[in-house]
């Protein structure tokens, strides 16, 4: 037999050396199956595995990279699930902070408000009166009396035969209700044709209602067919609470008195029932209203009006925080802190062997390791000694979050002020006339603002704890300076003389949650976000080596292709000639 070492034309075994460097991408075939020869197989020698054994020392740094790219989805994977947790979890605590800086926009759950009624004297409250209040409104008892409900007018037209049959009239009318301003069109003009109503006669009485219901945005008139009988339709229209229906021709048939809605004299012939207005008494004031729908006589508080209290009866309105919503809270924290930690608990195992468990992707990550001593830190914050136990939570023997509800539902009935204490920011101010408008993520605990103020009142100078230059004046405002701890604290001074100020603040828990986890899972500069980029980048670097250096290795393959089918070639012309000569010779093959 002949071997490629051994022939004396020269044909080398080794393959070639090939300087180019190369890696594999995870998608790639596995390198048991990566050559697919065309060489010859009438030799003894097994071309095809020496091309594939090339190959594959080739391709170990690529794959090397295939690993690294792997890791890096595996920990992307990883990192976007604890986003997404954490995510939660800041839901969550928005819920109870509120998710604006600015205090004045009361979007903590603690400003929200809530109603509680009790009818005196055998009154049903609850069909009587439906109350609602604003975040933030005045945390107060009333006593309400509803004296009248206010209603509309109705009038119906005489009957009309058919509903669908053209009636025959041309013309125009203006309907409105008494005392109305006119209405203004786009241009901020006053614009009487907004309340006029156009007819033909080839309009039902139908076509008529649904015009009338076109202006009804301006007009405050609605109109409805009734059919009462065979061949006997109305025509019944309903205005506003507290006024009368005006309706005027303006051009063309008297269409009202065409109807049978009006009479020569203009008057109504048949009114189904009158209109009259609101009358409500709060605290004893006498409040009358057009509406039922009563906002304007306490700010924050709207009082919907449907039944009317008899003497000696009156309803009870309490004004306060919302328990329910402040309950659902503190449960939505427990549930979402819950959903996070069993999963950081995947991320710690160690599995029989005393390995680290295949689950845990992020094992050791610094990353994971300050996220949970953060979200620690936030939800052992006490105020005042009082913290997690007044809410009702408490920690397992896993550190999950235990609820007993009892002792929730107790601290709200009876210790809700503590419990803003322990959730939320809070701050207190020797001077009423400085409010904080906005916070940072460090507000002082204690701090003393000496401001300054003109002969004319308006605020000069402020100095914080005695340094100039930790805050600057804007008008009223009273702002952080750059690169200051001060920096995005907003103050807002009324006063119109100089004040020394005594200021202090405290953080609840949830605060310091609101502000710790912020950092983490801000879509737009959080550290996950900056963290899953980069990996995302480095994938994408990867990737390139690898396309570049599979790219190298299916040409260095291409060149062992054609260089052993070279070999295979000279081996068979080789074998040819030796055939021949032993025919020539007779001597065969023994």
């Amino acid at each position: 037999m002949t071997s490629v070492g051994s022939t004396d034309k020269g044909v080398a075994t080794p393959p070639p050396t090939d300087t180019n460097k190369g890696t594999t991408t995870p998608s790639s075939p596995s390198p048991s199956k990566t050559h697919t020869s065309n060489v010859s197989s009438k030799s003894d020698i097994d071309w095809d595995a020496l091309i594939e054994a090339a190959v594959l020392q080739k391709r170990l740094p690529a794959d090397r990279i295939s690993n690294k790219i792997s890791q890096n989805e595996t920990k992307i994977e990883s990192y976007t699930k604890m986003q997404e947790l954490l995510g939660n979890l800041l839901d969550s605590v928005e819920t109870i902070t509120g998710t604006s800086k600015s205090i004045s926009d009361k979007d903590d759950v603690l400003s929200k408000r809530e109603a509680y009624l009790t009818g005196l004297g055998g009154v049903d409250a609850a069909n009587s009166l439906v109350v609602t209040a604003t975040a933030g409104a005045p945390i107060q008892t009333y006593d309400v009396k509803i004296h009248q409900v206010a209603t509309s007018q109705k009038v119906v037209s005489a009957s009309q035969s058919s509903a669908y049959d053209p009636l025959g009239y041309n013309g125009t009318i203006s309907l409105s209700m008494e005392g109305a301003d006119i209405p203004v069109n786009k241009d901020g003009d006053e614009d009487p044709s907004l309340l006029q109503v156009e007819f033909d006669d080839t309009m039902t009485l139908y076509d008529i209602a649904t015009e009338i219901n076109t202006k009804t945005e301006y007009t405050g008139v609605t109109a409805t067919v009734v059919a009462v009988g065979e061949n006997d339709y109305r025509l019944v229209m309903t205005g506003k609470t507290g006024a009368d229906i005006v309706m005027d021709t303006v051009e063309g048939d008297d269409l009202a008195q065409s109807l049978g809605i009006t009479d020569g004299s203009g008057a109504y012939v048949n009114q189904l029932q009158s209109s009259q207005v609101a009358k409500l008494s709060v605290d004893g004031v006498e409040v009358t209203r057009e509406s039922n729908t009563v906002d304007d006589v306490i700010e924050g508080v709207t009082f919907s009006l449907y039944q009317e209290t008899k003497p000696g009866e009156s309803i009870s309105v309490e004004i306060g925080q919302s328990l329910s919503s402040i309950k659902d809270a503190i449960v939505s924290l427990a549930d979402s802190y819950n959903a996070y930690r069993e999963w950081a608990i995947t991320q710690q195992a160690i599995d029989a062997s005393g390995s680290v468990s295949s689950d845990a992707t992020l094992f050791g990550d610094n990353m994971l390791r300050s996220v949970n001593s953060e979200v620690a830190r936030g939800l052992a914050q006490v105020v005042d000694s009082e913290g997690l136990s007044l809410l009702g939570l408490s920690y397992d023997e896993n550190n999950y979050l235990e609820l007993e509800e009892d002792d929730l539902n107790d601290a709200l009935l009876n210790n809700i002020d503590q419990i803003a204490d322990v959730l939320i920011f809070q701050y207190k101010s020797t001077d009423s006339n400085l409010a904080v408008l906005r916070r940072n993520a460090d507000m002082p605990s204690d701090l003393v603002l000496d401001v300054s103020v003109d002969e004319s009142g308006e605020l000069t100078g402020v100095l914080a704890n005695g340094d100039a230059g930790k805050f600057e004046v804007d008008g009223r405002r009273i702002v952080g300076a750059e690169g200051t701890d001060y920096e995005g604290i907003v103050f807002v001074y009324s006063g119109d003389k100089d004040s020394t100020i005594t200021f202090s603040s405290s953080a609840g828990l949830a605060e310091k949650l609101f502000q710790s986890l912020n950092k983490y899972t801000d879509e737009d500069n959080g550290l996950l976000t900056e963290k899953i980029a980069s990996l995302q980048k480095q994938n994408e670097d990867y990737q390139a080596d690898y396309d570049d250096s599979m790219s190298k290795i299916k040409a260095y393959e291409a060149r062992l292709t054609n260089l052993y089918s070279s070999y295979q070639a000279a081996i068979e012309a080789a074998q040819s000639s030796l055939d021949y000569l032993k025919a020539i010779l007779g001597t065969g093959d023994k």
